[in-house]
């Protein structure tokens, strides 16, 4: 009786042993206790595992987010260089001597630079003309990039037109951007008065039209064009304008050409008998001239897709008086420190004229940007080729001796203020 009453207690005990882990099997225990290390090792992995991936995650966020404020950083520049061309003037400012980072290129360097300008070719020794830097109070000048402009200039035309003075420009420009263009994809063709240099890879090119009086005139031959009686057809451009009617960016000058008392005006043809001639006061037949211009620019240019620029007047540096020493700018090597210098062969009366007409071709939906660069190259006595120069042939010795009568104080060398002056075209074409 005493085992039977016991075989219940004793088989519930069974139960609850088999129920019970703890009361397993040695082997048993063993497994199980390997088996909860495997989930641990795994979940400390899985933690491991995600938290790399978690990581990884990140640093892709990161990259992403910093590439896209890198982007919108670029955007941002842009818009604040725009915010400061719009508010600033870029044409009132100082000048600040700058070896380091001017000049903008070398003049031995430059494949197609001009005698006429190439002052160190031709015995120049002080060449601090070439470092000179213009600093607008209000805001800071585009560095000038070749690449970047050669980009926007992609399948276009940037033409400037005018006299010797826009050519010197055009080749400043073509200087600029020389380097930044393989010897095998770049080229320069002359045919008559049209002068055009090529950058094949971006289907580019950067060209002078030979018209310094814009109009019609006696002096229209490129080579052969010193002539006594200067003569205009004021009413004529076609001739000259058929070449400019394409170009995406026109870049014209005219004022040199017009200094004198009265210009002989032509109504007629120069190849007919018949025409009328008669001298008129210049600042009119420069008026009527421009309003000419002006016209054939309101009917034949492409409002959507031109940009139009006018250089206004380079001043000359004739008279040593002016700012105090000297006969005229031979020997000058410094600029004029005198804030708002102005020089006496400076007409603002002819610079009025060309503000007239700018002002009236906008009232008719025509926008064309003045380069004032009269002001800031007053300054600049020293920046002329003086008697370094080559125009047909070099000066003979006894034109050197005399500098006072053979010195040239109107065009510049090069590197020198005409790079300022595309520094500016750059800012117009690239930031506006």
């Amino acid at each position: 009786m005493k085992n039977e009453s016991h075989q219940p207690q004793q088989e519930a005990s069974k139960r609850r042993k088999n129920q019970n882990p703890t009361h397993k099997g040695k082997g048993e225990r063993k497994l199980i206790g390997m088996a909860k290390k495997h989930q641990i090792v795994l979940g400390i992995w899985g933690i491991r595992s995600s938290f790399r991936s978690l990581i990884a995650l990140l640093l892709t966020i990161l990259i992403i987010t910093a590439v896209y404020l890198s982007q919108d950083s670029g955007r941002f520049f842009e818009n604040r260089t725009n915010v400061e061309l719009s508010q600033c003037n870029l044409f009132s400012g100082k000048w600040v001597f700058d070896n380091q980072s001017y000049p903008l290129y070398k003049e031995k360097e430059c494949t197609y630079m001009s005698d006429q300008l190439a002052c160190e070719k031709f015995g120049r020794k002080d060449l601090s003309y070439q470092n000179w830097r213009w600093q607008p109070h209000q805001c800071n000048l585009p560095r000038f990039n070749a690449t970047v402009l050669l980009e926007r200039l992609r399948n276009k035309r940037l033409i400037f037109v005018g006299d010797s003075l826009n050519r010197g420009q055009w080749v400043s420009m073509v200087c600029l951007v020389d380097s930044a263009v393989p010897p095998t994809l770049k080229s320069m063709h002359t045919n008559g008065s049209l002068s055009t240099f090529k950058a094949t890879e971006y289907n580019a090119s950067i060209e002078f039209y030979w018209a310094p009086l814009l109009v019609e005139s006696n002096s229209d031959d490129p080579l052969n064009h010193r002539v006594p009686n200067r003569t205009v057809r004021v009413k004529a451009i076609e001739k000259h304008a058929k070449h400019w009617t394409d170009g995406d960016i026109l870049v014209f000058d005219s004022y040199l050409w017009w200094r004198r008392p009265t210009m002989k005006v032509l109504w007629g043809s120069f190849e007919s008998p018949d025409g009328i001639y008669k001298e008129v006061e210049m600042l009119r037949v420069y008026e009527m001239a421009l309003r000419t211009w002006s016209d054939w620019l309101e009917f034949h240019v492409n409002r959507s897709k031109t940009q139009l620029f006018f250089v206004s007047m380079s001043p000359t540096h004739e008279s040593g008086e002016d700012w105090g020493d000297g006969e005229n700018c031979y020997s000058e090597t410094e600029p004029v420190l005198k804030e708002e210098f102005w020089g006496s062969d400076t007409d603002p009366k002819t610079m009025r004229v060309v503000e007239n007409v700018l002002d009236d071709l906008k009232t008719r939906g025509v926008d064309v940007q003045m380069l004032n660069i009269t002001q800031l190259s007053e300054y600049r006595k020293e920046g002329h080729p003086s008697i370094y120069r080559k125009q047909w042939e070099p000066l003979t010795e006894e034109q050197i001796s005399d500098p006072s009568s053979y010195a040239d104080c109107i065009h510049w060398c090069l590197p020198g203020v005409p790079d300022v002056w595309n520094e500016f075209l750059y800012a117009y074409i690239v930031h506006q």
